[in-house]
């Protein structure tokens, strides 16, 4: 039972984080116009996802983007640029994720106030269950090495980009600060500098969960009745509209199974009784639980940084994860900031996200 707890209070509390994005969007604090700002130039453009070949999901494989030019761009032609790459939230994708962000107006605050420039990049990972998790998924697809891999690549091969580890970072807010710490770990050869903004997923999130624990039962079985009639993907994704489909967006991606069509994936519960095996697959996802096999990669960055409001039930698993860097001798920053999950992070990304990338990244060409 204890492991059910934990399985249910993990997909529950990732539907109502994102929730809370959603409700809170409204009210995100907006930085005032800097004066005086140039202004970027903005591109959307499709990213073909080599890693996502093949998902049995039917993913989109060919993705969307937004790239931020910064205002030399056009002008100075032979200068060249580190890359930040911004991960999104669950529920929303790149194109909500700028609204949310309120690009390309912090960026070009964030230049005006000081921030050397760089080109931001804004990858799109939303799948049919609303979030791909930034995972490694035979039936997703593979998200993690598609953002590490594919959307560098391509950066680097068709904009000026400064092609070093050094010059680039890697940010992302909830499921994308996950993200930023799940490639950040196993990614060092590829990113020089993290920042991770209220990164949700961090643990199993182990306890009690919403209601007793026969109605946490009740749920287990409705939910395993509605995949078990579900057609295709599609389908159960329609039945599921918005943060209903959070449990299946990690179920597809920490428990992939190629031979249980038409959904390719397993559920940690079987007649409303956690299946050890499956729940361990999520547990092995949760960075809490692997951090310790990555030290090495993470004492290679020149900087992390970890941000969560005050209001925001993140903040204590972040905190935890932040402890862990201490204990280990890694260079770290954090900040718990008066706010919720979503209040303050338009502001963050300009006020504390660019500069810090700014004072981070290496801006030469002779990086290494």
């Amino acid at each position: 039972m204890k492991l059910q707890k934990q399985f249910i209070a993990c997909a529950i509390t990732l539907a109502v984080v994102s929730g809370s994005i959603l409700a809170a969007q409204v009210q995100t604090i907006v930085p005032e116009v800097v004066s005086g700002a140039k202004p970027v130039t903005v591109e959307h453009i499709k990213i073909h996802g080599a890693a996502l070949e093949g998902n049995l999901e039917g993913d989109a494989v060919d993705r969307d983007a937004i790239v931020f030019l910064p205002p030399s761009y056009e002008k100075d032609k032979k200068r060249h640029y580190p890359v930040v790459y911004a991960l999104h939230g669950y529920s929303i994708g790149a194109e909500q994720w700028s609204h949310e962000i309120h690009v390309p107006q912090t960026v070009e605050g964030a230049f005006a106030k000081g921030s050397h420039e760089v080109i931001v990049v804004l990858p799109d990972s939303k799948t049919v269950y609303n979030g791909s998790m930034y995972s490694s998924s035979a039936t997703t697809g593979d998200f993690e090495n598609y953002i590490a891999r594919d959307v560098v690549a391509y950066m680097d091969a068709y904009y000026r980009t400064i092609p070093s580890r050094q010059s680039r970072g890697l940010v992302g807010h909830s499921m994308g600060g996950y993200g930023a710490s799940r490639i950040g770990m196993k990614h060092p050869e590829v990113f020089g500098a993290l920042y991770i903004m209220s990164p949700c997923c961090m643990s199993p999130m182990a306890g009690g969960g919403p209601g007793p624990a026969d109605q946490m039962k009740e749920r287990a079985i409705a939910s395993e009745k509605k995949v078990a009639d579900a057609k295709s993907p599609a389908d159960l994704a329609a039945q599921s509209p918005g943060f209903a489909s959070a449990q299946y967006a990690t179920a597809a991606a920490w428990a992939p199974d190629p031979k249980n069509p038409p959904l390719y994936f397993d559920l940690p519960t079987k007649d409303g009784v956690s299946v050890p095996e499956i729940v361990a697959k999520f547990t092995a996802n949760s960075p809490l639980s692997f951090v310790d096999q990555y030290i090495g990669n993470l004492k290679r960055y020149r900087a992390i940084a970890m941000d969560v409001g005050d209001q925001d039930g993140l903040r204590f698993d972040a905190t935890k994860l932040h402890t862990i860097f201490d204990n280990y001798g890694i260079a770290n920053s954090f900040e718990i900031y008066s706010g919720t999950h979503t209040s303050a992070v338009a502001d963050r990304f300009q006020n504390h996200v660019l500069p810090f990338f700014s004072k981070n990244l290496c801006f030469t060409a002779d990086c290494r």
